[in-house]
């Protein structure tokens, strides 16, 4: 226990020196400014099918999910459907684990824990190929816009009673995005999160935002000021982005700090 403790302080001091490291921010930046010319998010894939994430955030929602134990994780945004099936997957890591300690039998056909995805244009091609994956038991879609009335009727209802970890990443304009936090944070508990990615829009050079209604001045990281302006409930975890360096979400890891009452 005591040398667990000594490492976890000297990841805590890590962090807190990459927090104060103002040089290897800025070469972060840069990183992340060039990198994104080549469409660096786009290279990879989970099991199988297109994500459109970068690594970095692969491996902070893998903590986030073993720290907050969701039931449900709600996505907007599908696209190819690769973070449904990696939330999916990690989902059901975490099921396995959790049966492994409690010395209980997994049934694989009853999933404990689900994704739901929603977008307002599911292609054809890619719900067959979700609906095809193995990790398919656990995912439910819903076509249609995240910021519909009755569509955030339908996701609140179907979010009642469960452990809710909220992950955006549909249109990313300031009004949409601010939309969606404010139909879908107030689900997340006490010590959750809702990430919203694709906040680095509002450091990127204009050349790098065409043909978008979104860019400076009108993306997800200005939402999210917008929203904490008025929502104290929720803080940037700064952690999170200090020890990641390379992330789409700089300012986008919110972490629900009350319990909504």
């Amino acid at each position: 226990m005591i040398e667990t403790e000594r490492f976890q302080a000297e990841v805590a001091g890590n962090i807190a020196g990459l927090k104060a490291d103002t040089d290897v921010q800025a070469l972060s930046r840069i990183w992340l400014r060039e990198i994104t010319r080549h469409k660096y998010a786009y290279n990879f894939r989970w099991l199988g099918r297109p994500l459109i994430q970068f690594p970095q955030d692969m491996a902070a929602l893998q903590e986030l999910i073993w720290d907050v134990r969701p039931d449900l994780i709600i996505e907007t945004g599908i696209a190819h459907g690769g973070s449904l099936i990696l939330s999916a997957s990690l989902l059901a890591m975490l099921d396995y684990c959790e049966a492994a300690e409690a010395g209980a039998a997994l049934d694989p056909r009853a999933p404990k824990r689900k994704v739901l995805g929603i977008d307002i244009d599911i292609r054809r091609h890619n719900r067959d190929a979700i609906e095809a994956h193995p990790m398919a038991a656990r995912i439910e879609m819903i076509e249609g816009s995240s910021i519909d009335q009755d569509v955030v009727r339908r996701v609140r209802e179907r979010a009642a009673g469960q452990r809710v970890l909220v992950l955006l990443d549909s249109n990313h304009t300031h009004d949409h995005v601010l939309a969606e936090l404010e139909a879908y944070a107030t689900l997340v508990g006490a010590g959750g999160y809702c990430v919203v990615y694709d906040t680095l829009i509002e450091d990127m050079p204009d050349d790098l935002i065409q043909e978008r209604p979104w860019g400076s001045g009108n993306n997800p990281k200005t939402a999210v000021r917008d929203f904490l302006s008025r929502n104290r409930g929720f803080v940037v975890n700064e952690d999170i982005e200090a020890k990641l360096l390379i992330t789409v979400a700089p300012g986008g890891y919110l972490k629900r700090v009350d319990d909504g009452g």
